[in-house]
């Protein structure tokens, strides 16, 4: 049994985050896919359900421990494996990297998470434009507050010329936005460290469309 283990799904953008963060500290997992559509969702399974009381991806187990929250694992993952450093020590400016993650966290993903798109769906009639409608509105309020963050203090990635938890964070959203058809043009900077990012051989490893559970038809398109 590998000492990491991570449930997740290929396109869910928390998966997304700590994949990159495994790859970019190179540490060995083993990868288990949580399908959050067939049967009505693997991770509603009591098997599943047992490990994540929120019946949510990704979920860690490392040496016997399980860890849900992308956030929880990450953080974790950089105590336990602290080089290279996701977060820094200078208190002022881990604050500032954690808030931004936080922007997307707590604001952006929660508005276009899947619970909450079947819950309009379900409850109140959306239809599937109701529901783009709504990721693009309340994603563009995020975006426009995540690109006036990075302006005094982004180089080469967010927070700099060193990834930082940050750029785990920005990557998975602006690939989540344009599913959802938001109009990113707008975000020239956030754009140019999202495509420095790409670049790097960590992202482009945990990408949604290079993961073992992948259909096969979309992993034919580019990142």
């Amino acid at each position: 049994m590998a000492e990491l283990v991570l449930y997740n799904y290929f396109r869910s953008s928390t998966s997304y985050r700590v994949r990159i963060a495994l790859h970019y500290k190179n540490l060995s997992f083993e990868y288990k896919p949580v399908h959050l559509l067939n049967d009505g969702g693997e991770q509603y399974k009591s098997t599943y359900a047992n490990l994540n009381p929120m019946s949510e991806v990704p979920t860690l187990i490392h040496d016997g421990l399980t860890i849900a929250q992308s956030m929880a694992i990450i953080e974790y993952l950089d105590e336990m494996f602290p080089h290279p450093a996701l977060f820094p020590k200078e208190p002022h400016q881990k604050a500032r990297i954690r808030q931004f993650c936080e922007n997307i966290n707590s604001f952006m993903h929660p508005l276009g998470n899947l619970k909450v798109l079947q819950h309009l769906e379900k409850k109140h009639g959306y239809t599937a434009q109701d529901k783009e409608q709504w990721v693009q509105h309340w994603l563009q309020k995020g975006f426009l507050a995540l690109e006036n963050m990075v302006k005094k203090n982004h180089g080469t990635y967010c927070f700099g010329n060193e990834v930082t938890a940050a750029d785990l964070f920005l990557v998975p959203q602006i690939f989540a936005a344009k599913r959802f058809n938001v109009d990113l043009e707008p975000y020239t900077k956030l754009n140019k460290i999202n495509e420095n990012a790409l670049a790097l051989e960590c992202f482009q490893m945990a990408h949604p469309m290079r993961q073992v559970d992948t259909p096969e038809a979309e992993k034919l398109i580019s990142k």
